[in-house]
C-alpha cells in the first residue's frame, strides 16, 4: 500500500505585525513603565525572540488600579447593562474580524498548533464575549445572590490558553459592571496586548480594562493590591495556595481554577475507536498543557490490551512539528522550564518501574519539544499518577469493576475533570454521580461552551467560570 506524505501547509506570518517592544496598557493608552525591567518573549518552536515587553513594578500596578477605580466609579458601573453589552458585542465582532491574525499570534507566542488556535481558541474567545454581552442587561434574571458589581477585579491568567483565559475572566467582569486589572503570563503576553488594541478599537472607556505585563512579582503586586475587590486566578495549585493565604481575613472575593489530574474511564462496552479519539484529544490537545487534561487513563482490564494496541497505532499517526503548519497535531512545549518539568516526571516514572512508550518521532533541533508518551504498568503510588505533568504524557491504569474505577479516579488531591466512556446510560450516570470532579464528559472530552460552568473541587480550586455561575463571581 502506498503511503502519501503530507505536504507542508504553513500559515503565513505576514498577517501578524509584532512590535519590537510593548509598553503597559493603562487608562486606555499604552504607557511607558516606571520600572526599567523588560521581559523577552520567545517563539517556543525555534527559541527566537518575538518581542520585548515591560515588567510592571509596584508603581505601575498602582497606576493601573487607580485608573480602574476611576473608570468604575465615574463611568462603567453607572452604565445601563444594555450599554455595557454593546461594548462587549463590539469586542466580540472585532475578535472575529481579527481571528486569523490572533490565531497566528497565539501559535507564535504559545507554541500550540494553528489548527487549535484557529478552530478552538478563537471561536471560543468570541463566543464568550457574545455570551456575556447578552447577559449584561439581564442580571436580575441570572438567579445570582446579588445584582451589583463588586468593583475592581484583579485577574491573573496562565500561558496555556492566553486569550481564551482572558475572555473567561474579562467578559463576565465587564458584563456585570466591574473594571479590570489583568496580568497575562510572562511567556505569552502578546495576545493580551493585542486585546488592548481591540479595546481601543471598540471605544471602550479608558480604565475599564488595564493590562500590566510582568512575571511573578507583578502578579503578586496585582493580587495583593488593596483596591482589588475581586481576585480571579488560573494557574498552578502552589500559587493558588499563596493567593488564598494572602486573601484570608480580607473581604476580597476569590475564585481559583488550579491544577488537575483528570481520569478518563473506559468501560468494556465502550466504542473503542471513539474512545481512542477521546483519549488522544484528552491528553495531547495543546501538548497536554490543559488543567483538565485526561492524563490518567483508567481502562477496564478485559479490553486494555486491545485498546492500547489501537491507541498506539493512532498516536503513531500524530504529526509533531511547526505550530504554524495546518497539518501539525502536536506543537512545541511552551517554555524551557516546562519542558524540564515534563522530563523530570517522565524520568521519575521510568525509575519507579513504569514502562514508557513513544512513537518514532523525530524532534526539531531547535525549540522546546517532547514526543507524545504513554506509560503502562502504572500504579496509584507512582508520581506520574499523582502529580500534574502538564505535558503530552499519559499514565495508564486498569480496573475490574465500576466501584474500583470510581475509587481510583477519586484517589487524587485534584478534582477538576473526568471522562466516562460507555454505551450504557445508567452506568454513565452512576459513575458521573460518584466522581468528585467539577466537569464530567460523557463519551467525549475537552468540549467547552460559554453557557456551561467550569471549575473544580479540592486542590483544583473553587468557584466557577462560564455560564450563569460565572456571573455570580462578579456580583455582590
Amino acid at each position: 500500500m502506498e503511503i502519501f506524505e503530507y505536504a507542508p501547509a504553513p500559515e503565513s506570518r505576514a498577517i501578524v505585525s509584532i512590535r519590537p517592544s510593548y509598553d503597559l496598557f493603562i487608562d486606555g493608552e499604552f504607557v511607558e513603565a516606571k520600572s526599567d525591567e523588560r521581559i523577552v518573549t520567545v517563539n517556543p518552536a525555534d527559541e527566537e525572540p518575538l518581542a520585548e515587553v515591560a515588567a510592571a513594578g509596584d508603581a505601575d500596578v498602582e497606576r493601573a488600579f487607580a485608573a480602574a477605580r476611576r473608570a468604575y466609579e465615574r463611568v462603567w458601573s453607572a452604565l445601563p447593562g444594555a450599554e455595557r453589552g454593546k461594548y462587549l458585542f463590539r469586542i466580540a465582532r472585532i475578535i472575529q474580524e481579527r481571528a486569523r491574525e490572533l490565531a497566528v499570534l497565539e501559535s507564535l507566542d504559545n507554541g500550540k498548533p494553528i489548527k487549535e488556535t484557529r478552530d478552538v481558541d478563537l471561536p471560543l474567545v468570541a463566543a464568550h464575549f457574545f455570551y456575556y454581552a447578552g447577559w449584561a442587561d439581564k442580571l436580575a434574571h441570572a438567579g445570582t445572590a446579588g445584582t451589583r458589581p463588586l468593583g475592581v477585579a484583579a485577574q491573573v491568567i496562565p500561558w496555556n490558553f492566553p486569550l481564551l483565559m482572558l475572555a473567561w475572566k474579562v467578559a463576565p467582569a465587564l458584563a456585570t459592571g466591574n473594571t479590570v486589572v489583568l496580568k497575562p503570563a510572562e511567556t505569552t503576553p502578546l495576545t493580551a496586548l493585542a486585546f488592548a488594541e481591540i479595546c481601543q478599537e471598540a471605544g471602550l472607556p479608558p480604565g475599564v480594562v488595564n493590562i500590566v505585563t510582568g512575571a511573578g512579582d507583578t502578579g503578586r503586586a496585582v493580587v495583593a493590591h488593596p483596591e482589588a475587590d475581586k481576585i480571579a486566578f488560573t494557574g498552578s495549585t502552589e500559587v493558588g495556595r499563596q493567593i488564598a493565604r494572602a486573601v484570608a481575613g480580607t473581604d476580597k472575593r476569590l475564585t481559583l481554577e488550579l491544577g488537575g489530574k483528570g481520569a478518563n474511564i473506559v468501560y468494556d462496552d465502550a466504542a473503542i475507536d471513539q474512545a481512542v479519539e477521546g483519549i488522544v484529544t484528552g491528553i495531547f490537545f495543546n501538548q497536554g498543557h490543559v488543567c483538565c487534561a485526561g492524563s490518567r487513563l483508567l481502562v477496564q482490564e478485559s479490553i486494555a490490551e486491545e485498546l492500547l494496541e489501537r491507541l498506539r497505532a493512532r498516536i503513531s499517526l500524530l504529526r509533531l512539528g511547526d505550530p504554524l503548519d495546518k497539518n501539525t497535531d502536536i506543537g512545541a512545549i511552551n517554555s524551557a522550564a516546562q519542558l524540564a518539568r515534563i522530563r523530570e516526571l517522565t524520568l521519575a516514572g521510568e525509575s519507579e518501574g513504569a514502562t514508557g512508550w513513544s512513537p518514532a518521532c523525530p524532534l526539531p533541533e531547535r525549540g522546546y519539544w517532547f514526543p507524545p508518551t504513554v506509560f503502562t504498568g502504572v500504579t496509584q503510588a507512582h508520581r506520574i499518577a499523582r502529580e500534574e505533568i502538564f505535558g503530552p504524557v499519559l499514565s495508564v491504569l486498569t480496573f475490574r469493576t465500576p466501584d474500583e474505577a470510581v475509587a481510583k479516579a477519586n484517589n487524587t488531591p485534584y478534582g477538576l475533570s473526568a471522562g466516562v466512556w460507555t454505551e450504557k446510560g445508567s452506568l454513565m450516570l452512576w459513575t458521573a454521580s460518584r466522581l468528585r470532579a467539577g466537569v464530567v464528559w460523557s463519551n467525549t472530552f475537552n468540549v467547552f461552551d460559554p453557557a456551561s460552568p467550569f471549575g473544580g473541587y479540592k486542590e483544583s480550586g473553587y468557584g466557577r467560570e462560564g455560564g450563569r455561575h460565572g456571573l455570580e463571581a462578579y456580583l455582590g
